[in-house]
C-alpha cells in the first residue's frame, strides 16, 4: 500500500481480487469485460486507483456479487468516531443529536471476518486447495480428507 492509498480503497481491492480469483478470471478477461487494460485492474486490485461507484457496480455484475461485497469484513466507522463528518446529514431536516445512534453490533453478529482470515482467503495457495477440494465429486471423500487435514493442523 502506498502512502496515498485509502485503507477503504485497498479493502476494496484486495475484495475485487479475492473474487477474481476465485472465478478464476485473469486481471487481462476481466479488463476486457470492463472495457479496461489490465493494468487499470491491477491498479484498483491494489487500491492505487480509487474504484467509482458506476465502476463498482459494472465489477459487481461481471463478477457476480451484490455490491456490498467489496465492503464485507470493513470495520464500522461508528457514530461516535465520525459525529462531526456528515453529522448534519443523520436525520435530513432534524438535528443531529436528535438521532438516536444504533446500537453497537458485536463484529461475529455482523457477519465480518477478521482481517487475518481475510488475507488468508486471498492467498493463491488457499484458492488451489479449495477449488482441489471441491473438485473431489465424493462427498464422503471430501469429508474424509477434511477431517485428514484438521488432523495434520492440530
Amino acid at each position: 500500500m502506498s502512502a496515498a492509498s485509502n485503507p477503504v480503497d485497498v479493502h476494496v481491492g484486495n475484495r475485487i481480487r479475492l473474487r477474481r480469483t476465485l472465478l478464476g478470471m485473469s486481471q487481462e478477461r476481466l479488463g476486457n469485460a470492463l472495457g479496461l487494460t489490465f493494468q487499470q485492474v491491477q491498479k484498483y486490485e491494489r487500491g492505487r486507483n480509487r474504484v467509482g461507484a458506476s465502476r463498482l457496480y459494472d465489477l459487481a455484475c461481471v463478477l457476480n456479487v451484490p455490491v456490498a461485497f467489496f465492503f464485507e469484513g470493513l470495520p464500522d466507522r461508528g457514530m461516535e468516531q465520525d459525529a462531526g463528518v456528515g453529522a448534519e446529514v443523520a436525520g435530513m431536516a432534524e438535528p443531529a443529536a436528535s438521532v438516536a445512534p444504533l446500537p453497537a453490533l458485536k463484529e461475529e453478529s455482523r457477519g465480518e471476518m477478521p482481517v487475518d482470515d481475510l488475507a488468508l482467503l486471498s492467498r493463491r495457495e488457499t484458492i488451489d486447495l479449495v477449488r482441489a477440494y471441491y473438485g473431489i465429486e465424493d462427498s464422503g471423500t471430501r469429508r474424509r480428507v477434511l477431517d485428514l487435514v484438521r488432523s495434520m493442523g492440530a
